[in-house]
């Protein structure tokens, strides 16, 4: 008698089961691509950006601490030393904290190009400048990383084509 309700209620569970599942799937897939999710998909960018910038950090400095790490890195086609490879390094954390700010809304396209016509006035930096003038060149020319580029290439060019020393008038500053 057992065996006989079993087999008659069977239906009715695989039903429910199936109907539980398919319940589940279709929540989860509301849930994951329903209303918000374009809000929801910006920031988890926006975490995974953050995340990747501290990580960017994080390995530049144990780079900038430890000579032997910072030679994994090294690819800038010329024979450093220790010091100036250190040097580039920090150079490029000042660059690349420039980049952010101007990416994370913090610094409009005027206030950026402000903020690199001082940096580039570090002999050091404009070295560091040249010398990873090649790992630009294969950035993707819509990119703001290639946007940024472009700016400071503009900056040093008017700098270098200035017949004052008098930095803080160099170039034309970017409409408003």
């Amino acid at each position: 008698m057992t065996t006989q309700s079993w087999r008659a209620w069977r239906p009715v569970v695989a039903a429910m089961i199936t109907g539980a599942l398919a319940g589940t799937a279709t929540a989860h897939w509301w849930h994951q691509y329903g209303p918000g999710y374009a809000a929801r998909a910006a920031d988890r960018r926006r975490l995974a950006r953050a995340h990747q910038q501290h990580m960017h950090w994080e390995l530049l400095n144990k780079a900038i601490d430890d000579p032997e790490l910072a030679v994994v890195i090294d690819n800038y086609g010329r024979d450093l030393s220790p010091e100036r490879r250190r040097q580039y390094l920090y150079a490029n954390l000042w660059y690349v904290n420039a980049f952010h700010l101007y990416e994370a809304g913090v610094l409009d396209r005027r206030q950026l190009r402000g903020h690199l016509r001082e940096l580039f006035q570090s002999a050091y930096i404009r070295e560091y400048w040249e010398a990873t003038r090649p790992h630009r060149a294969s950035l993707d020319p819509n990119s703001t990383e290639a946007e940024v580029g472009a700016i400071a290439e503009t900056l040093l060019q008017e700098r270098d084509e200035s017949d004052t020393d008098e930095w803080w008038v160099v170039g034309e500053p970017p409409p408003l």
